[in-house]
C-alpha cells in the first residue's frame, strides 16, 4: 500500500437535506466506516432533527449546481490540486481529487469558496447554512480505487446534474 493516498473521495450534503434517521439511510459517527452498517430509519430521530434545524433546508438548482461546480475547479486550480471528478447534485457533492494536504483542508475550502461564490453571485445571506457540517474524507490508496470512485462519481448517480469528468464540464437540468 501506498504511504500517501492517490486521492481523496469527498462527499458533503447540503443543509437539512440528510437527516440523521432518514430513509433511505444515513451516517453519523458511530457508523461511518466503509462496509459496515448505515444508520436504520428512525422517523422520530429524523423529526427531532428537522425541528432543531434553525432555517429551511437548502437545495442546490442548475444555476447554483453550476456555481458549486465552477468554485470547485477555480479552487482547485488556485491551489494546484487535481479534480478526477466531481458532480454536484441537488442535495449532496461528490469529488475526486488529489491534494498536497489533508482531505479536512480540501472540503473546507470547497465548501467555503462555493458558498462565496453563491452569496456573491446570487445576492443570498452571508449567514444562511448552504452545508451540514464536515462530510465524508475517505482516502484513495490506488489508481483502481480513485478510478472506480470516479466512475460512481460521473455515472453511477442518476441522471447527470452538474458533472466534471476529468476533463469536460457538463451542466443539466
Amino acid at each position: 500500500m501506498a504511504t500517501e493516498p492517490v486521492a481523496y473521495f469527498l462527499t458533503w450534503t447540503t443543509y437539512g437535506t440528510w437527516l440523521h434517521g432518514r430513509d433511505p439511510a444515513s451516517v453519523d459517527r458511530d457508523h461511518n466506516t466503509p462496509g459496515t452498517p448505515l444508520l436504520a430509519p428512525d422517523p422520530e430521530r429524523e423529526a427531532a432533527n428537522r425541528a432543531a434545524m434553525r432555517q429551511p433546508e437548502y437545495r442546490l438548482d442548475a444555476i447554483r449546481r453550476m456555481l458549486v461546480l465552477r468554485a470547485i475547479l477555480t479552487v482547485a486550480r488556485h491551489r494546484g490540486w487535481r479534480v478526477w471528478a466531481a458532480h454536484v447534485r441537488t442535495n449532496h457533492v461528490h469529488v475526486v481529487v488529489s491534494a498536497d494536504c489533508t482531505p479536512e483542508k480540501v472540503l473546507e475550502d470547497f465548501k467555503a469558496w462555493a458558498s462565496r461564490r453563491l452569496r456573491v453571485t446570487l445576492g443570498e445571506d452571508a449567514d444562511r447554512d448552504r452545508w451540514t457540517q464536515h462530510g465524508s474524507t475517505r482516502y484513495l490508496w490506488d489508481e483502481a480505487s480513485a478510478w472506480e470512485k470516479v466512475e460512481y462519481v460521473v455515472t453511477g448517480q442518476g441522471p447527470p446534474m452538474s458533472v466534471y469528468n476529468g476533463s469536460v464540464e457538463e451542466h443539466h437540468p
